[in-house]
Order: C-alpha cells, then sequence, then structure tokens
C-alpha cells in the first residue's frame, strides 16, 4: 500500500496553498492511497524547510513509501538540492511523483527531464536573483539605506546546509536498506 507524503509550499504568507492541496488530495483519495500532509510557506531558495525536514526525516524512519508534489518548483529551485533530494528517496526506494510536469524518476527518461527541469527552476531562480541585485545596487546608488538597523542586536551568523550533508552519516535501520 502507498504511504504518502503530499508537499505543497508557497514562498509568502498571502498566497494560498489550496491550489496544490486539492488535486494532490483527490489524487490520493481517488487511488485509494494513505497520505499525509506537509505545508508550509517559506522561499523556495532555502535549502532547510521545516515540513520537508519532517518529510526527510519521516522517510529516513520509513513511514513513507512515496512523494507527491504538484509542481517541480514548488520542492526546490537548485538543482544540487533537487538531485541531493532525489537521489536519498531513490536510494531507499522512495517514488517521487510530479503532476505537472508529470516526473516518475524510477526510469532513466525521468531522472534525464527531472534533471533539466530542476535545471530551468535554476535559472529561473538565478534570474530572480539577479533582478533583485540590481534593484538593491539602484536603491543603494539612490542613497537609500538597506539592511538591519545599526543598533540591530541580532549579530548572530546565519550558515546553510542540506540534507545530503547532515543526513549522510546516518544509517538505515536492520532489514530496511
Amino acid at each position: 500500500m502507498k504511504r504518502v507524503a503530499i508537499y505543497c509550499r508557497v514562498s509568502t504568507g498571502d498566497q494560498t496553498l489550496d491550489q496544490q492541496r486539492v488535486p494532490l488530495v483527490e489524487m490520493c483519495k481517488k487511488e485509494g492511497w494513505c497520505y499525509q500532509v506537509f505545508e508550509e510557506k517559506v522561499s523556495g531558495a532555502k535549502a532547510s524547510r521545516t515540513e520537508l525536514d519532517k518529510i526527510m526525516q519521516a522517510i529516513r524512519n520509513w513511514e513513507f513509501n512515496t512523494v507527491l508534489v504538484a509542481k517541480l518548483d514548488r520542492l526546490g529551485r537548485s538543482l544540487v538540492h533537487l538531485i541531493q533530494i532525489i537521489e536519498e528517496w531513490n536510494h531507499k526506494n522512495i517514488q517521487f511523483i510530479c503532476l505537472n510536469p508529470s516526473v516518475d524518476t524510477k526510469t532513466s527518461q525521468g531522472m534525464f527531464f527531472l534533471q533539466i527541469m530542476g535545471a530551468v527552476a535554476q535559472l529561473e531562480r538565478s534570474m530572480i536573483r539577479e533582478r533583485t541585485k540590481a534593484k538593491l545596487d539602484y536603491l543603494r546608488k539612490k542613497g537609500v539605506r538597506l539592511g538591519r538597523p545599526p543598533d540591530s542586536k541580532d549579530k548572530k551568523k546565519r550558515c546553510k546546509s542540506g540534507y545530503y550533508t547532515k543526513w549522510s552519516q546516518k544509517k538505515a535501520p536492520l532489514g530496511m536498506g
């Protein structure tokens, strides 16, 4: 029996998750699959996201055998990150289903298509970055002050890390792979 983790994500709080959730839940009900919905409102550029982290941990605990998303860019916009996630899922024999475009990572053609679409998503993210940087440069030239206020108490250095680095040392339970 399929145990499906449905992942829905939007970038900002003023967007709705209904467009993703409704067709994914309907598909699970139609197929008779058990499912759990994971939703979050956070940028896809972030490698570590609370609900995606929960899915990854649940997969490592063998709670799901399938991950379902509405669109590939909901999972991530970095090709490296997408490939890391999909490779981990493939090693655990987790089926990845993307509705739009239709992707099946169990075939060579499916993996190729995933890589092409991931590259397109990464290009889109890079173009957004370039436009944002150009706008910030423009504002700086106009004398607009950007960033934290000088009296901000938050001086903590932030770091980024991916799933592969974080979990690559973990081993599967005995008899599970």
